[in-house]
């Protein structure tokens, strides 16, 4: 009898861990691209201005006028039109915001590919093509395993990635998932007691923890 209610309550700790992830995870989602756009969008935006012709900005902005959440496919679109043929910085950004659509529109296997080819492409920005890499994982980590996000992330959770505190925190959310409670746990305390973490990533780890605590 001891055993059932064991396995009831282990049962309800990972529900609500789970519930917590699901909860913040879009969060965390909304704040990584709100800082691509307000950090390395802007860097490219003022670096490309003076290097690159005004028709291929004209089409990147005409494409975020017709971003609508309720109908992602026209951006879609003109994102992937610009992308296709655009020479410039312009051709990330326009990657990012429409992987950044398909994934809202749970595409994630076209997110996720879109994401790689941003991270793979040694002639974009080297702090996009870490968020790329970072979303990447994000988007995919209810589809790919533990082993595969751990692989996708470790350039980040490595090194002194500006990304790498949520990418330690998007690697315990695969842990979580996959079952390696342990895991989880360790990669939830490193954000929640670096002082050099985010004040919001070190109480959602925090949080994660006393969950995790049953």
């Amino acid at each position: 009898m001891a055993d059932i209610f064991t396995e009831v309550d282990e049962d309800l700790r990972r529900d609500r861990a789970e519930r917590l992830w699901k909860k913040y995870g879009n969060y965390v989602l909304a704040l990584a691209v709100l800082i691509v756009m307000g950090t390395g969008g802007w860097t490219w935006w003022t670096d490309h201005q003076r290097k690159q012709s005004a028709a291929e900005g004209n089409r990147f902005f005409a494409a975020l006028a017709t971003m609508d959440p309720a109908q992602p496919q026209p951006a879609i679109e003109k994102f992937a039109a610009v992308g296709r043929e655009a020479k410039s910085g312009y051709r990330t950004l326009a990657l990012m915001h429409e992987a950044g659509l398909k994934a809202r529109a749970k595409d994630v296997d076209g997110a996720l590919a879109l994401y790689r080819a941003v991270a793979a492409d040694t002639a974009a920005d080297a702090d996009l093509r870490d968020a790329a890499t970072l979303l990447g994982a994000l988007v995919a980590v209810e589809k790919l395993s533990q082993a595969e996000i751990d692989t996708m992330l470790a350039g980040l959770t490595a090194g002194s990635s500006a990304w790498r505190f949520s990418a330690l925190e998007v690697s315990a959310a695969a842990a979580l998932r996959g079952g390696n409670r342990g895991r989880a746990k360790d990669l939830y305390t490193r954000i929640a007691d670096d002082p050099a973490a985010p004040a919001s990533l070190r109480a959602r780890a925090a949080e994660m923890l006393q969950a995790l605590a049953g």
